[in-house]
């Protein structure tokens, strides 16, 4: 099956028609709109630097229920303890910065390249993309960064620079989505880091049922600032 060449207007192909990888297509851009219409289909854009821009859609997805999230004793008594000050949105650029900054043992470089950075940060400013944060002692030490959609929370990626700092924002934001009764949180790839937190595979086309599901509710662009005080 061939890989889909994407042109100027903001479409793609059925998701179901991907690769068996995933792969699905190539090429665009990463407008606002482009972003928001494939995230809206359970597509997402993965690309190192010097690539162009691919596409992705896999055929079983890693998700997190809210309900599901998985709190360890020691997180447990991390959050009893408050140790660390957990907000959101305060420090998006640094947030995904850290995460683009990252080492992984299983990759070279990055994917999180300057043109992601620039179009994440520009879905933050629109109000679409959001990071949650863990601070101590005045330092930013764990986050995650994704975006909200109707009720889900397509999650990008997650950094930490002191135990537990980056399961603590993830709770964080486990706690606020099951309060505003957000379906799901997607994590895209299954990891053994995450099937830890309570991450499960399921089908793509269960997947995407979840997605019109998340559809019927209104897409509310904003600040998360407030919601994470205290």
């Amino acid at each position: 099956m061939p890989v889909f060449k994407l042109e100027k207007e903001p479409l793609f192909p059925n998701p179901s028609l991907s690769e068996p990888d995933g792969l699905l297509a190539v090429g665009g851009d990463l407008s606002i709109e482009r972003l928001l219409i494939a995230y809206q289909n359970g597509i997402f854009p993965w690309f190192s630097k010097g690539d162009p821009i691919l596409w992705w859609s896999p055929n079983k997805r890693m998700v997190i229920f809210p309900e599901k999230f998985h709190v360890s004793r020691s997180l447990k008594k991390v959050l009893k303890n408050n140790e660390f000050d957990l907000r959101a949105d305060t420090a998006f650029a640094k947030v995904i910065k850290k995460c683009a900054a990252i080492s992984r043992k299983t990759e070279s470089g990055t994917w999180i390249t300057k043109k992601m950075i620039s179009a994440y940060n520009k879905l933050h400013q629109s109000g679409f993309a959001h990071s949650i944060e863990a601070w101590k002692d005045g330092k930013l030490v764990g986050g995650i960064y994704g975006i909200s959609l109707g009720k889900c929370f397509f999650g990008e990626s997650m950094f930490s620079e002191t135990s537990n700092a980056s399961k603590a924002a993830l709770a964080a934001l486990c706690a606020k989505l099951l309060e505003w009764k957000f379906i799901l949180i997607d994590c895209q790839f299954k990891t053994g880091h995450l099937e830890s937190l309570g991450g499960i595979e399921i089908p793509k086309s269960e997947y995407l049922k979840y997605l019109t599901e998340s559809a019927k509710h209104p897409v509310r662009p904003c600040s998360w600032t407030e919601f994470f005080k205290g």
